[in-house]
């Protein structure tokens, strides 16, 4: 088969499309053949290194899958051959493209207890574009933050997988959303995908603009998983008892904070981390019954991954890239 391959972690010439054995599945899992793969900022940080996280090079990254099974290990009951599917990239013998191999091949072995039906009214694009984006999103808004109808929610960075999603799922728990993004282009994007109100951060404080929005008064709900320069803003963008939802540090994991806006304003700082098979299960199902929609920024064949990488790190995206081999 043919495969995007990280041959050894480094920069963008690290990467090549080339030939790679079959995968053959153990008793428990299945063969998808792959139709479409979505692509993460993880991609990008397993094929630069991250460090105390060796990964076994050469290697095979992509999470985010969608495919038809083609064959199933002996001990695999409940699929068949030909049954779309998307998966739950989080096994557990480890995460598909950063500690086992991934999808961005021709066919991929999974864990059967990892599938997920795709609902016939979804495409392949559409459901690579959700595992886990949305179900990081779902979790961290539902479980972690309890979005509550009518709250005032600021989401950064907002025109990313992560950022569209949230604020997709935090439109649909009835939120009003304060997306900010380095553009004006990218903020009329996330007007069309719900949000109320947009910030364009290229020219204007993030901070003080969700202030005024808010009426002086602070937001319910702020949303950071860039961290570094970013961090101590949002904190003064939220009002008394205001929650700050994370789940990363794209921009940097040790930024300088000022703690008093914590006791002072009596903030809760709420880590969330990863998704569970429910999360990404009922994000699948509202994209079916049509209430969220995936932001595609383009469509590559797999041969392209090289310019794909690219434009993630150039940070020119609205929405995700879909691979297909």
């Amino acid at each position: 088969m043919k495969a995007a391959v990280i041959e050894s972690q480094g920069g963008l010439d690290v990467l090549s499309y080339r030939d790679w054995p079959d995968p053959v599945p153990e008793s428990d899992e299945v063969v998808i053949r792959v139709k479409a793969v979505g692509l993460n900022h993880l991609d990008v940080f397993v094929r630069r290194g991250m460090p105390g996280f060796p990964v076994p090079m050469p290697f095979i990254s992509g999470g985010d899958i969608a495919g038809v099974v083609e064959s199933a290990g002996a001990d695999v009951s409940g699929w068949k051959s030909g049954d779309r599917v998307v998966v739950n990239p989080a096994t557990a013998k480890g995460m598909l493209g950063e500690e086992r191999l991934g999808g961005l091949a021709e066919r991929v072995a999974v864990p059967a207890a990892n599938l997920i039906a795709m609902p016939d009214s979804l495409d392949f694009r559409t459901a690579a574009a959700m595992p886990i984006a949305y179900g990081t999103a779902q979790r961290m808004l539902t479980t972690i933050g309890k979005v509550q109808p009518g709250e005032l929610m600021l989401v950064l960075g907002a025109s990313g997988g992560v950022g569209t999603a949230c604020v997709q799922i935090g439109r649909h728990l009835g939120a009003r959303v304060i997306a900010a993004a380095g553009s004006q282009e990218k903020c009329r994007q996330l007007a069309d995908l719900g949000a109320e109100y947009t910030i364009d951060y290229g020219q204007d404080d993030f901070s003080r603009e969700a202030w005024r929005i808010s009426g002086k008064k602070g937001v319910d709900v702020a949303v950071n998983f860039t961290g570094g320069d970013t961090w101590v803003p949002t904190l003064k963008a939220l009002r008394p008892r205001g929650r700050l939802l994370t789940c990363g540090a794209t921009a940097g994991h040790d930024p300088v904070t000022d703690l008093r806006y914590l006791w002072v304003r009596e903030l809760q700082v709420l880590g969330s981390n990863s998704y569970s098979q429910d999360d990404i299960a009922q994000s699948i199902q509202l994209a079916a019954d049509g209430h969220l929609a995936p932001a595609i920024n383009c469509v590559l064949p797999l041969s392209d991954i090289v310019e794909a990488h690219r434009m993630i790190e150039d940070r020119s995206l609205f929405g995700k890239i879909i691979m297909e081999p």
